[in-house]
């Protein structure tokens, strides 16, 4: 079964798509990272699966049932633009005021789950207008996990963060999926940190999704590439040209693409009188390969 199934969800604003006829699938226990640039729709989306926007037309589905169906919403929990918490209030008053209202039996216990799962249990009685802004954040996480929800919905979670915060917040995203089983729909344009975590990915541009891949399907699809440096980057460069059909100069290396074969290229440089440097193998990343489809997509 699927978290969320979306079939042809459409929502328009004075007369301009949102979101338009979007197909959406993100599998049970995924981290599904939510990929586009601003104003291409991410949030928008998100605020229709959690029922805060009416959509225009389309069927969205939560664990194979009608999203407005209270007994599958009581499943998901989402941190949307920031944690809404009262800044004289202490980290635990917050989340018991939102037991309240959620009408959370044993809060006391709940909160303390709660801000395990977080990392914050020292900080409980931290007033929140104090704490930092990976704490709060954290905070916020916190708030959507009150109740244990099965799906949780994340907009934009690590963006602001320093290093510190946001190892801290991979770790606390997987230790949800893989210790409560829950399912997360996160969205960031930290691409480089998403790729550590996610499972999936749903790359939106215009309102519409143009692919949907897992993980693995990424790593296969992503390039392998030869970088290397010589003293003499602008004729290593032209010879390596007619040698090889796609090479690039980028920033401070060379790049050879779908080239692994490290010990021929530096046979072929030194009988062409150029010293290899430094030489590595690898493969592209999300963020390049993001940037390489979109470019792709304005060209057409």
């Amino acid at each position: 079964m699927n978290a969320i199934e979306i079939r042809n969800l459409s929502k328009s604003f004075r007369g301009m798509y949102a979101v338009d006829h979007l197909n959406m699938t993100v599998p049970q226990g995924a981290i599904y990272g939510f990929i586009g640039e601003n104003g291409s729709g991410k949030s928008t989306t998100m605020k229709l699966i959690c029922g805060h926007l009416v959509p225009d037309g389309g069927d969205i589905k939560l664990f194979g049932r009608d999203y407005t169906d209270p007994g599958v919403r009581v499943r998901v929990g989402a941190l949307i633009e920031n944690a809404g918490c009262f800044p004289g209030s202490s980290v635990y008053q917050n989340l018991m005021m939102q037991c309240i209202n959620l009408g959370i039996k044993n809060a006391d216990g709940e909160i303390r789950r709660v801000l395990e799962i977080v990392r914050m249990e020292e900080h409980a009685g931290l007033k929140f207008k104090s704490c930092s802004l990976g704490m709060k954040q954290r905070i916020g996480i916190a708030m959507a996990l009150l109740g244990d929800p099965a799906l949780l919905i994340l907009d934009e979670p690590i963006n602001g963060l320093d290093t510190d915060g946001m190892r801290i917040m991979r770790e606390i995203l997987v230790d949800i999926t893989k210790k409560y089983g829950c399912t997360v729909l996160i969205s960031s344009h930290i691409l480089g940190e998403l790729e550590k975590i996610a499972t999936h990915y749903g790359i939106i541009r215009q309102g519409g999704m143009i692919m949907e891949l897992s993980a693995k399907e990424m790593d296969a699809r992503a390039q392998v590439f030869t970088s290397l440096r010589t003293a003499d980057m602008q004729g290593a460069l032209a010879a390596l040209s007619k040698q090889y059909s796609d090479v690039r100069r980028e920033e401070d290396c060379i790049r050879i693409y779908d080239v692994d074969d490290t010990a021929s290229v530096v046979d072929f440089l030194m009988k062409n009188g150029h010293v290899v440097s430094e030489i590595r193998k690898n493969k592209i990343g999300l963020e390049e390969y993001y940037i390489e489809l979109m470019s792709k997509k304005e060209a057409e």
